[in-house]
C-alpha cells in the first residue's frame, strides 16, 4: 500500500471542508445526471402516464394507435417507459409562437 502525505497551509479546516464538500457534490451531481438519462426504465402503467402527460386516457390510446407512443404489453397489463415520453416530449416541442 502506498501511503502519500498532502501539506496544506494557510487554510482553516472549514475552509477544506468546503472545497471537499463542493468537489464532491459536483461529481455526485454529473454522476446523477449520467444515471439517470441512461438507466431511467421507470415504467408506467396508463392511467400514470396519461396523469404524468396530463392528457385524457382516450388521448393516450389514440397516440398509442398512431404510433406517437409505444405501449410495452406484460402480460394483459400496458405499460409506457417515462424515458421514451420525456424524449419524445424534448424531441417535439412546440413551435414558439405556440408557447
Amino acid at each position: 500500500m502506498i501511503t502519500k502525505t498532502i501539506q496544506i497551509q494557510e487554510i482553516t479546516v472549514d475552509e477544506l471542508a468546503d472545497k471537499v464538500a463542493e468537489k464532491l457534490l459536483s461529481k455526485i451531481e454529473v454522476y446523477l445526471k449520467e444515471y439517470a438519462t441512461k438507466n431511467d426504465e421507470t415504467l408506467l402503467t396508463r392511467k400514470e402516464a396519461s396523469s404524468f402527460l396530463k392528457i385524457d386516457q382516450s388521448t393516450l390510446w389514440n397516440w398509442s394507435k398512431k404510433g406517437i407512443l409505444v405501449p410495452l404489453g406484460i402480460g394483459n397489463r400496458v405499460y409506457y417507459k417515462k424515458q421514451e415520453i420525456i424524449n419524445y416530449l424534448e424531441n417535439h416541442r412546440l413551435h414558439p409562437r405556440y408557447k
